[in-house]
């Protein structure tokens, strides 16, 4: 029965997140049809601000979720496992850093 529930959890999160992507992927064909159109630089620049933040958010949602389910699923005693969350974090980590 647990083993169920963990199932819908994971979907749920999957079609949330998968949800989002789209939206984002519609955002960025939008700025690409607002560059090609030569539309004003701040209205480009607040739609990129858009999609930093849609990731961003995308970015805190898989992370959460690989910490809560992915995580868990290996041995707790396997270093291996600690050194995968530190890898996770850390690449995160850049991706937020180089801005």
């Amino acid at each position: 029965m647990k083993q169920d529930n963990q199932a819908n959890q994971d979907e749920v999160s999957r079609e949330a997140i998968l949800k989002r992507l789209k939206r984002i992927e519609g955002q960025v064909r939008g700025l690409h049809k607002m560059v090609a159109e030569e539309r004003e630089c701040e209205s480009i620049v607040t739609q990129l601000a858009a999609v930093r933040s849609a990731i961003d958010s995308v970015g805190a949602l898989v992370l959460n979720n690989y910490i809560k389910i992915c995580a868990p699923r290996g041995d707790r005693t396997d270093p291996a496992v600690y050194e995968s969350m530190v890898r996770v974090v850390g690449v995160w980590g850049r991706v937020r850093l180089g801005e």
